[in-house]
């Protein structure tokens, strides 16, 4: 595995900008890929992270050229044109890490590059929240990473982590990456499901009451789903998630919220979609995940 001397990231929401900016501070050589219009509007309207600007590079596909490190950080309806407005910085060596929720965009990223350049990943643990170009946060978060199929942590994850580590940003290298994105996976579904659908907020689901008892309840359904899928998850990695939830910010809000407050489609799909899927393919019923699955829907309609 060669050295890691540039990164590139497409996507500028919060994930985008939170691990863009620690790069940067940490003296990463970052580029912002963008199509000629999103850098435009990025360059005019400027990036703040926790009251900072933050000074992006941008960089358009018409100044392509391969990068080492390649982070996608769109949402899931946007990564088919990120792969493609991104094409010309992959190189026979980049390899890639999508920082994208669900259990699927690596395979979409194998199907478009090969499964020679990308590598599984999760983010997990920040409560960052973007509004316009503004991004606050109080915890940046951990990036797990490994190889699709389990076994020894590979020179490549162990360089792509220290590497992120190196320049600022917390990285786990792990041996089991597909289980802990089933994990992640089974967190996101209780989380950000309840919150958006009980319209709160963390502190919404870290006090006892209605919400709390979806999300636990929608979360054991995706535990049971990982279990039939072959990945199981423990009690204690359940608690250990739980107790992730717990340690964030009251007033911070995970994705989908911020999504319902904009308007915007959610990744209801990715989430109980999902659960409910693979559920049915077992002849497992997940009534939790299902009315979530309908009142995100009927929220959606009324937008």
């Amino acid at each position: 595995m060669s050295e890691i001397r540039t990164v590139g990231i497409i996507g500028l929401g919060a994930l985008g900008v939170l691990f863009g900016e620690r790069l940067l501070t940490g003296g990463a050589d970052v580029r912002i890929i963008a199509d000629e219009a999103r850098a435009a509007r990025y360059r005019r309207e400027g990036v703040t992270c926790n009251g900072r600007p933050v000074p992006f590079g941008y960089v358009t596909p018409d100044q392509a050229a391969p990068v080492d490190l390649l982070l996608f950080a769109t949402k899931e309806g946007g990564l088919r044109g990120a792969m493609e407005t991104a094409a010309g910085f992959v190189g026979e060596s980049t390899l890639l890490l999508s920082l994208l929720n669900g259990v699927s965009s690596e395979e979409e990223l194998a199907a478009r590059f090969g499964w020679k350049n990308v590598l599984c990943c999760t983010a997990q643990g920040m409560d960052a929240v973007k509004v316009g170009p503004a991004l606050t946060y109080a915890h940046a978060g951990t990036l797990v990473l490994g190889e699709r199929e389990p076994g020894e942590i590979t020179p490549r994850v162990r360089t792509v982590a220290d590497f992120l580590r190196a320049h600022g940003v917390a990285a786990e290298a792990v041996p089991d990456m597909v289980r802990r994105q089933w994990g992640k996976l089974m967190l996101n579904v209780g989380v950000n499901q309840a919150v958006m659908v009980f319209e709160g907020d963390y502190g919404t689901v870290q006090r006892p009451g209605r919400p709390r008892e979806v999300m636990l309840g929608a979360m054991r359904e995706a535990q049971q789903v990982a279990a039939l899928e072959g990945y199981p998850i423990s009690d204690a990695e359940f608690e250990g998630w739980v107790a992730l939830v717990d340690s964030l910010s009251p007033a911070g809000k995970p994705s989908m919220r911020q999504d319902g407050e904009a308007y915007r489609k959610s990744e209801v799909e990715l989430f109980a979609g999902t659960v409910l899927r693979r559920a049915e393919k077992h002849g497992l019923d997940v009534p939790v995940n299902r009315w979530l699955y309908e009142t995100v829907k009927r929220m959606e309609a009324a937008y």
